[in-house]
């Protein structure tokens, strides 16, 4: 794993080995790392996973099976930013399948309770400059789920 001097530590029920394995295989450039087991004498069950280092495009993240006291919420999420928009449906389809859910304005949940925001790269130069031009695009973002460039762009342009 790298030396980054911050990773997002996520807490998980039972599912951090699940998690990190499935966003693993969502995201390229992304790999699973060192999978860590309870010892005898501390609160989770021996043997089984109490951590899992992995990354995804090189940002490192750590997992923990910590029990059910927690649970993930919209106050914190993390934002893919997309290139193109086959890009966004693959990120799309794949983090809602199996029980996520789309929420709106490119906002999704994940099968594990993760918020997602799924956003063109483009998006901070569509919104900036002209508030008009700014104002459209807020406008038309509002009224989506899945974030589409086009309609994104056709906006912009007015």
């Amino acid at each position: 794993m790298s030396e980054q001097k911050i990773t997002p530590f996520l807490w998980f029920d039972r599912e951090a080995e699940d998690a990190a394995r499935f966003y693993v295989s969502v995201f390229p450039n992304s790999k699973l790392g060192s999978i860590q087991r309870y010892p005898e004498g501390t609160p989770g069950k021996a043997g089984t996973v109490m951590t899992v280092q992995f990354q995804l495009q090189g940002q490192d993240f750590t997992a923990l099976n910590g029990g059910p006291q927690f649970k993930f919420n919209e106050s914190v999420s993390f934002v893919a930013h997309c290139d193109t928009q086959e890009e966004i449906d693959r990120y799309w389809s794949m983090l809602t399948e199996n029980g996520g859910q789309a929420v709106q304005c490119g906002w999704l949940k994940d099968r594990f309770g993760l918020s997602w925001q799924i956003v063109p790269a483009i998006l901070g130069e569509l919104v900036s400059g002209d508030p008009a031009k700014s104002g459209r695009v807020m406008g038309a973002l509002m009224q989506m789920v899945k974030l589409d460039i086009a309609t994104l762009k056709k906006a912009a342009e007015g």
